[in-house]
């Protein structure tokens, strides 16, 4: 739902085979090229794009470097035309995607090729929207990623972080390691780079996650040299072993991720590499090696969880070297409330992302506390490999997951009803799918539709311009759209009998 329109008056604006999309800037073509796809999907009519003004150039893209926010844009339709004004190529993306959905929430006029009037102001709420894929658990194609980008934007999604390494698999080539992708499939660094390069076209950031200290048995059955003393013995099976983590006393630890750090940071454009830092079984591991007891005794700790103070110390700052800023999962002194304060200091050039369920408002006023910029991905609204009824099909590998219902997850406010100034450093919200559940693209997709509706909206739309029966409403054109675009959405059936 945009944040501000107005309903128009007088007559429709009539598109017909002379009508033609202006844009002054070519750098726009690409995002001139989706705004024919909508014309050609919703009117079956191939509108061509001219960078010469003229009298039938009645559709513009217009950059305004006035205007304020990255995202900011203006969409008026009146009898004479349609024209969207935005500050950035993103800006004028958000407003063709709006387009869109006016499009094929008025099919009856669509399908005569015309659009009522309105004018339309809008802007997110969060500067992020993002969703979570884990090929590490288990693989998808780059064909699958592009065609999950394809849908995601089509709802103002703007980021797709990817878990790459986990115990199960480790998906990104790494030059000079070649058995750390031995045990299966990956991705190689060209490969990357053209999907990012894709998703770079569609106004997609790719943020690349890559899990230590924990997470890391795909690493250690490749070089389990890395590992604590306390697992020498131990078999380091890929798919079976968990729990195990690298060593935080040995150099080659640092020297190994350094390599990999700088590699990842060169592959994807965006700013950020998430490393992780979630579920480190300290007390298996660090609480337990020769080396790490000795190193915890020379910087006089008392806690072996304060190890992550020297490892993220070095990690950390090989992120830095590379122009990078690095994300991390908000661990808190306790896994579940009451939690007072963080598991150790994160610095505050790290942004966390809160997940934990029922933990998010605590890491909200705690991240406030200390200065970090905040991601909300809170378990209990945006775990979108959870269940979406009891007994949904097609079931797989459900562990004792959590139901999350799509009404859940439209009940989410990223503010949790605060005033502006006490969640002004929250930069988004994010939908994960994490690969355990998660066996395939059509699983990927059955699970983030329609729950990744709500999830948009609640990073896009201010809480005064929601409404759950208005959003039940648009939804049904929307699902129906998406599986003519072969999509795998789940029909939410419960929701036609909901007040």
């Amino acid at each position: 739902m945009p944040n501000q329109y107005k309903i128009g008056q007088g007559k429709s604006f009539a598109v017909n085979n002379l009508t033609k999309i202006y844009t002054s800037n070519k750098q726009l073509d690409f995002t001139a090229s989706l705004l024919q796809q909508v014309f050609k999907k919703r009117m079956n009519i191939q509108l061509p794009v001219t960078h010469s003004p003229s009298a039938d150039a009645t559709i513009r893209l217009i950059i305004d470097p006035t205007i304020k926010g990255n995202e900011t844009y203006k969409l008026t339709v009146t009898a004479h035309g349609l024209t969207i004004y935005g500050s950035s190529s993103i800006a004028i993306q958000d407003g063709i995607m709006t387009t869109d959905q006016l499009l094929l929430g008025d099919a009856f006029a669509s399908s005569r090729h015309q659009i009522a009037p309105i004018t339309i102001s809008d802007k997110p709420r969060f500067a992020r929207r993002i969703l979570m894929l884990d090929p590490a658990r288990h693989f998808l194609s780059v064909k699958d990623i592009k065609f999950y980008i394809d849908q995601m934007i089509k709802y103002k999604f703007n980021a797709l972080q990817l878990h790459l390494t986990d115990d199960q698999g480790w998906r990104v080539e790494i030059k000079g390691y070649p058995k750390l992708t031995a045990g299966g499939p990956f991705y190689t660094q060209e490969e990357l780079k053209d999907l990012c390069n894709y998703a770079a076209l569609r106004n997609v950031e790719i943020i690349p996650e890559l899990d230590v200290p924990g997470h890391t048995v795909s690493i250690l059955s490749a070089y389990p040299e890395l590992a604590c003393t306390v697992n020498d013995t131990i078999p380091k099976i890929i798919g079976t072993t968990t729990d195990m983590m690298l060593c935080c006393s040995q150099q080659e630890v640092y020297s190994f991720y350094k390599v990999i750090i700088s590699q990842v940071c060169a592959l994807f454009p965006s700013p950020y590499i998430h490393l992780g830092g979630d579920e480190a079984a300290i007390s298996k591991n660090w609480a337990k090696c020769e080396r790490c007891q000795a190193l915890m005794k020379e910087k006089g700790y008392s806690n072996p969880a304060q190890l992550m103070i020297p490892f993220f110390d070095k990690i950390l700052s090989y992120v830095r070297d590379a122009g990078k800023k690095a994300i991390l999962w908000c661990e808190l002194n306790n896994i579940y409330a009451p939690a007072d304060d963080y598991l150790f200091p994160y610095p505050k050039d790290v942004m966390l992302v809160s997940w934990r369920n029922g933990l998010t408002p605590t890491c909200i006023d705690i991240t406030k506390r200390y200065g970090n910029t905040l991601i909300l991905a809170p378990g209990e609204y945006a775990y979108f490999d959870y269940p979406q009824m009891k007994g949904d099909l097609p079931e797989y590998n459900n562990w004792g997951m959590p139901i999350t219902t799509l009404k859940k997850s439209y009940e989410f406010d990223p503010g949790y009803g605060l005033p502006a100034d006490r969640y002004n450093h929250v930069d988004g919200v994010m939908g994960t799918l994490w690969g355990e559940a998660i066996i395939d693209i059509n699983r990927a997709l059955y699970m983030t539709y329609p729950r990744a509706f709500a999830l948009s909206e609640a990073g896009w739309t201010d809480m005064e311009h929601r409404n759950w029966n208005s959003f039940r409403q648009r939804l049904y054109p929307n699902l129906l759209d998406l599986i003519k675009c072969g999509v795998s959405v789940r029909a939410p059936f419960e929701i036609a009998k909901d007040n």
